[in-house]
């Protein structure tokens, strides 16, 4: 048997292999020379791209020659430098001192900003209506801020005159050790005690009245909001109480002492009706509402 008529093509045959072969020899190497093309990172770059890349690196190596605002090339690079704590005023500081703080760069802007449109930080406590600042920022901030008297509004001078020449309308108060008597003081020998201004001298006053005077310096404790330590400054000069008549006082004229009040006062009343004169007020001992104590605080105040 002869090999050759293993291998024999028609004519057509041939011409069919023939463009297959020619197929895959242009196939290989179209491979090859896309193989050999530059990596994605030596591609040639779009003109604005160049132009990005050139700003960037030229800031780069701005912050990196000159030294200037290194602390925000960390930021823009995406890094925070650790935060510095120093005494600042915030009218004044720059914006490198702010971010050496631990502030970011929209932060300082907005102070600045603040501050171009005529805002002042009066005390510390502006500060913290800074956006974005955190509770835990301004706690470590605080301590640090100093503001200076420059940026007080001017109107605190004009008060502090004032304050000067009026002082003639406001008494030096008491030193320790001095005192005024409780029931002849006026109201302005009354604010001049610690702790006593115009309402609760009013009230000092007003209370002597309706009791019909004091006859000690522990009754200004039934003041409401009294403030005790103000009773040192207080002596009790001669007390002579006004005293109310318990056998020919109306209810109505009897009810109107502190002590008394309106169920006592019916209570004398009605003793009265049935029982005749009052001797002393242990015979109005039975009712409940005369009890020791409130027998023995009435008993200044009352005549038979």
């Amino acid at each position: 048997m002869k090999i050759g008529k293993h291998f024999y093509y028609r004519p057509s045959d041939r011409k069919v292999a023939i463009v297959l072969l020619a197929f895959v020899a242009v196939c290989i190497v179209l491979i090859t020379l896309l193989g050999r093309l530059p990596s994605d990172e030596h591609v040639q770059q779009e003109p604005g791209d160049s132009l990005r890349h050139a700003k960037m690196a030229s800031k780069k190596r701005g912050y990196q020659s000159t030294g200037k605002a290194s602390s925000e090339a960390y930021y823009y690079a995406g890094e925070a430098p650790q935060a510095e704590r120093f005494p600042f005023d915030p009218n004044t500081a720059d914006s490198t001192a702010f971010l050496r703080l631990g502030l970011r760069p929209w932060q300082v802007r907005n102070i600045y900003k603040y501050r171009a449109r005529g805002g002042i930080y009066r005390k510390p406590s502006d500060f913290a209506k800074l956006y974005g600042l955190t509770v835990k920022q301004y706690r470590e901030l605080e301590p640090y801020i100093r503001i200076s008297a420059d940026y007080q509004p001017a109107a605190s001078l004009v008060k502090e005159e004032r304050t000067v020449r009026d002082t003639s309308h406001y008494p030096s108060k008491l030193a320790e050790g001095e005192h005024v008597a409780l029931n002849t003081a006026d109201t302005t020998a009354l604010k001049r005690v610690p702790g006593i201004g115009s309402y609760f001298a009013r009230a000092i006053v007003r209370y002597g009245e309706r009791l019909g005077g004091y006859v000690s310096v522990s009754q200004l404790d039934e003041i409401e909001g009294f403030p005790a330590d103000a009773k040192r400054f207080f002596k009790l000069d001669t007390p002579h109480p006004h005293r109310l008549n318990v056998n020919t006082l109306t209810l109505s004229q009897l009810r109107n002492h502190p002590y008394i009040g309106y169920f006592r006062a019916r209570a004398i009343t009605e003793y009265r009706r049935l029982h005749g004169h009052i001797n002393r007020l242990e015979d109005l001992s039975l009712d409940r509402d005369f009890t020791p104590e409130a027998i023995r605080r009435l008993k200044p105040y009352v005549e038979f």
